[in-house]
């Protein structure tokens, strides 16, 4: 029998949500999933901590708002995303689930998850979980770029044999236009984020299995937290790259939101001081 409540959209504590993000439920147009976008991103940091202590729960929504709204905590995009869209969807928004390949798509697997809002006839990505995501939702229109405070970025529309119709997401770079992603049209039920949730959090090939990453957006920078760096960016200006010192791990994770007990702050430490260099 198909759940009407797939999603378990019921389930969300949707007031605990407005109230951490600092943002009141209104009319579902642009302004507010704009404001609701930016909050979201100033507010959760992404974090794959669990993963490293093999600990996850899950990306059920249930799990996530525990995690979230509960325990003060972050994620990654499959996280992110399932509760930034039932928020939306609570909200009256129009979504739908999308999942989509990092890097090359022809070498990449469908591990990172966005959601497509329509808002006045116009489609728009939107992407809280990408570590480095947008600040704000960026429409689906082949070729734009947009400036969202001096951070860039561009869609393209593609047709391509390995992965179908689809959307890639580009962000500048000192050395010009990355690819983030590539996300295809294919509806998206809870296995699916179950299935590759599960291959990104356990699987020796993952890279958050290996590596500790840790990013977080503020107003006019971001971070980025590995084992090994810390790596900061802000709009126009050189990137700042530095290794992290050996003991300064616990207040960096602190001041980008990471706040662990003693005891998973432990061994935490204690599985990265076992991670190789790159």
């Amino acid at each position: 029998m198909v759940s009407e409540d797939p999603w378990q959209l019921e389930r969300l504590d949707l007031p605990r949500y407005l109230d951490l993000v600092g943002v009141r439920a209104g009319k579902p147009d642009r302004d507010l999933l704009e404001r609701l976008h930016e909050a979201h991103l100033r507010t959760f940091p992404f974090e794959n901590v669990d993963v490293l202590l093999g600990e996850h729960l899950g990306v059920a929504l249930p799990q996530v708002q525990a995690k979230f709204l509960a325990g003060g905590r972050g994620g990654y995009c499959f996280e992110h995303t399932s509760l930034f869209a039932a928020v939306l969807e609570r909200l009256g928004f129009v979504v739908r689930r999308r999942l989509g390949r990092v890097g090359d798509p022809t070498l990449a697997g469908r591990t990172h998850m966005v959601a497509l809002v329509t808002v006045d006839g116009d489609d728009l990505l939107v992407d809280p979980g990408f570590g480095m995501s947008a600040v704000r939702p960026v429409q689906l229109e082949d070729g734009l770029e947009v400036d969202q405070g001096g951070w860039r970025f561009r869609v393209r529309r593609v047709t391509d044999a390995v992965v179908g119709p689809g959307w890639e997401l580009y962000r500048l770079r000192e050395a010009g236009w990355e690819l983030m992603h590539t996300v295809d049209d294919l509806a998206v039920q809870p296995v699916d984020l179950a299935m590759g949730h599960h291959w990104t959090s356990t699987h020796p090939s993952s890279h958050f299995t290996k590596t500790l990453m840790v990013a977080r957006h503020a107003a006019g920078w971001h971070t980025t937290l590995t084992h090994e760096s810390v790596t900061v960016r802000r709009p126009g200006r050189p990137t700042e790259h530095r290794p992290l010192m050996a003991d300064e791990l616990p207040d960096r994770l602190a001041e980008l939101g990471v706040v662990l007990s003693d005891d998973r702050l432990r061994r935490v430490l204690e599985i990265v001081a076992r991670m190789p260099a790159a």
